[in-house]
């Protein structure tokens, strides 16, 4: 029974990064058509309205009870602004290069933990994230003639996403996380609703209506699937699975836009997923209760 509470985990962690490939290649798709912060405030709309549709019958009112309401603020615009880097970044960059510079998330809160919050952290850890910065730069190439500024844009929803993933791994401990859930899609909504007045614009086909709301479910699944699959299965078991996500990445690049990687690319992609497998490994070797192991077992797509 243990081990067939671990193999759905394992698959439902597969199924939500499939949503969150076809949320990032939608993306990338609408956004020549569709102003960044509509389609923000969409994807949150959607996701506060299908968590509260779900909570709101087992729940009532309750599913609003927190103990930290600052934090899930703070948290919620975390998230906003992760997601507005990512948005961003998928106007001027491929969603699989993208997905890949956004896995080195986990790597980075293993930095921040060992810096910051002195938080123990092996050499091996520290060569991964070594690995993983250059698999960064191989896929930026600052130094090459073609390199534009906003391939940069990535590495600010990296930055925003590690102090998501630490907020939430401090507030994991005394908060529910459908509430959490919620909290992040209703902040997110909020926000986007002061400046939606702006920017709002009425589309010329249903086809691209139908691509907002797919955005919407493949966000909302995909988070949804994520929670479930950490309650069948550990997170040090489920986090090698995540990687799975620059696959499908690089299938949704070539179906929808027929895009292949240049080998540099493909190749600080590799190197991108083998320091974050190996990290996942690490997590399971050393233990499974430390604090800067737990942190960096935090999954790294949010958007």
């Amino acid at each position: 029974m243990q081990s067939r509470q671990v193999l759905t985990g394992i698959a439902l962690s597969l199924l939500a990064v499939a949503c969150f490939s076809v949320l990032d290649t939608t993306v990338q798709y609408v956004s020549a058509f569709v102003p960044i912060l509509m389609a923000l405030w969409l994807r949150y709309a959607f996701q506060t309205v299908a968590t509260a549709a779900w909570l709101a019958p087992k729940r009532g009112l309750r599913m609003l009870h927190t103990q930290r309401p600052g934090l899930q603020m703070l948290r919620g615009l975390l998230l906003m602004c992760g997601t507005a880097f990512a948005f961003s970044s998928l106007k001027v960059m491929p969603v699989s290069e993208f997905t890949a510079v956004v896995m080195i998330t986990p790597l980075v809160v293993t930095l921040v933990a060992a810096t910051a919050l002195k938080h123990h952290v092996s050499s091996a850890r520290w060569l991964l994230v070594v690995g993983s910065f250059m698999g960064t730069m191989v896929i930026i190439r600052p130094l090459h003639h073609s390199f534009d500024a906003t391939l940069l844009l990535p590495l600010g929803c990296v930055v925003f996403n590690a102090a998501f993933v630490l907020l939430t791994s401090h507030m994991a401990r005394t908060e529910d996380p459908l509430t959490m859930h919620l909290y992040t899609g209703l902040v997110g909504m909020v926000l986007a609703s002061v400046a939606l007045p702006f920017v709002w614009i009425w589309l010329p086909n249903w086809q691209l209506w139908a691509l907002l709301a797919l955005m919407g479910v493949a966000s909302t699944a995909g988070h949804l699937l994520l929670i479930k699959a950490f309650q069948k299965a550990p997170p040090a078991t489920v986090m090698p699975y995540q990687y799975a996500q620059i696959a499908f990445a690089l299938l949704g690049g070539w179906l929808v836009f027929r895009y292949v990687p240049d080998n540099w690319s493909l190749l600080g992609m590799g190197l991108i997923a083998l320091c974050g497998g190996a990290g996942a490994w690490l997590t399971v070797h050393e233990g499974r209760s430390q604090q800067p192991i737990e942190a960096s077992s935090t999954p790294a797509q949010l958007v």
